[in-house]
């Protein structure tokens, strides 16, 4: 199967004409390659001599070094180009009027991972706003979704829920490229900036990473493969309890457990269902940081078998329903702060519903959760089907 070509070099090959005039900003971080690795930074420069102007990094700063949640990266001057660096994930999140100084274009390079818990796509969301009020222009260079764009899944944010892990009503698993969600939040959202999409070559909505022909780079600093990418849409959600996802580990979001899991009776209380396409291995394993650091950790390690068919978001919130089952006075929420709220329940915000948390409290079987939502997703589909730019 040809290679996927990305936005960045179709923009390389065939610079638009915003491209070859004014000043222009570019948010990218360690995954912003070209297919030799190369950084968009460096293909840029070299492509369109004189425009760069300043670099913007998002969340685990312009080089990824930054580990966790709320540990902010600050500005500093790029040592290749000698244009500035801006921290859109330090002291603010919001492109401020010194970052944007001069710059006409805003270019966004960046890989999602199809999860609405991902800061990336919310920091685009920033950018967009910020150039609806004050008239610059934004282009999204698109890169594959490399968990597919066909399967979505999940709830819709709910309004009380809105945070930096959901700004906008979209599901937990949404099947879009970044470039057709900024499509989506500029139009069915209402953002309404003045935006351009460099669409891939060759990307079809069934294409899972593996298949385009492109180099996995880190996107964060606990993505490390596309197995961890495959599972993430379910397993972020531990963030907002005290199971380990494996953050610590070398297999973050494939491993997870507590020292307080009764392996045995987890998989015993599992709806056979949620187990659709993978296998639980039992394992243990120490995080050497986060949580339960140091500590022999009793768990698994998520194998999928079947991505067609697999639903992490199902599986993970079976997971935790049957941790409260067995587990009612070991087992606690997380307490804030997450991602920069102070009040909202961090659980909440992560699901992006206060009820789902409350249902899983209540052991309220998993069909019925997934029941709960399925009208809201089906107008979610509607709603994104003119804003896909890929067929199947």
């Amino acid at each position: 199967m040809p290679r996927v070509r990305t936005g960045l070099e179709h923009l390389l090959e065939n610079p638009p004409a915003w491209a070859r005039k004014g000043k222009l900003a570019l948010m990218a971080n360690p995954a912003s390659v070209g297919p030799n690795y190369r950084h968009a930074r460096d293909l840029i420069a070299e492509a369109l001599p004189g425009r760069l102007a300043a670099l913007y990094s998002p969340q685990h700063g312009f080089f990824a070094d930054k580990q966790d949640n709320m540990i902010e990266s600050g500005h500093g001057l790029d040592p290749v180009t000698g244009v500035p660096v801006w921290s859109l994930y330090g002291k603010t999140r919001w492109p401020t009027d010194e970052m944007l100084k001069g710059i006409d274009t805003v270019v966004v390079d960046i890989q999602d991972v199809g999860t609405r818990v991902y800061t990336f796509i919310w920091t685009l969301t920033y950018i967009m706003e910020a150039a609806a009020e004050k008239g610059f222009h934004v282009a999204v260079l698109d890169r594959p979704n490399p968990i597919g764009g066909v399967q979505v899944e999940g709830n819709l944010t709910h309004p009380d829920c809105t945070s930096f892990v959901g700004r906008y009503p979209i599901p937990m698993r949404h099947g879009m490229t970044i470039g057709e969600l900024a499509l989506f939040f500029n139009e069915a959202c209402g953002i309404g900036c003045d935006l351009s999409v460099v669409p891939m070559q060759g990307w079809q909505r069934s294409m899972h990473f593996s298949d385009t022909g492109l180099p996995w780079v880190l996107p964060s600093p606990n993505m490390p493969c596309e197995e961890a990418a495959l599972v993430y849409p379910g397993q972020v959600i531990l963030e907002g309890c005290n199971l380990s996802e494996g953050r610590g580990t070398t297999r973050p979001f494939e491993l997870f457990g507590a020292p307080y899991l009764d392996t045995k009776k987890l998989l015993a209380t599992l709806s056979p269902l949620s187990l659709a396409g993978c296998t639980l291995r039992e394992t243990g394993f120490e995080p050497t940081f986060g949580k339960w650091q140091g500590e022999l950790c009793r768990g698994f390690q998520i194998h999928v078998t079947d991505r067609e068919v697999f639903a992490p978001y199902r599986l993970s919130l079976d997971l935790i329903r049957a941790v409260l089952l067995n587990h009612p006075h070991a087992f606690s929420w997380k307490q804030p702060p997450y991602e920069y709220e102070y009040e909202k329940n961090p659980m909440d915000m992560i699901l992006g519903s206060k009820k789902l948390r409350k249902e899983l409290e209540a052991g309220t079987p998993i069909d019925a959760l997934e029941a709960g939502w399925q009208d809201e997703l089906m107008e979610f589909r509607k709603v994104r089907e003119p804003l896909l730019i890929y067929t199947p």
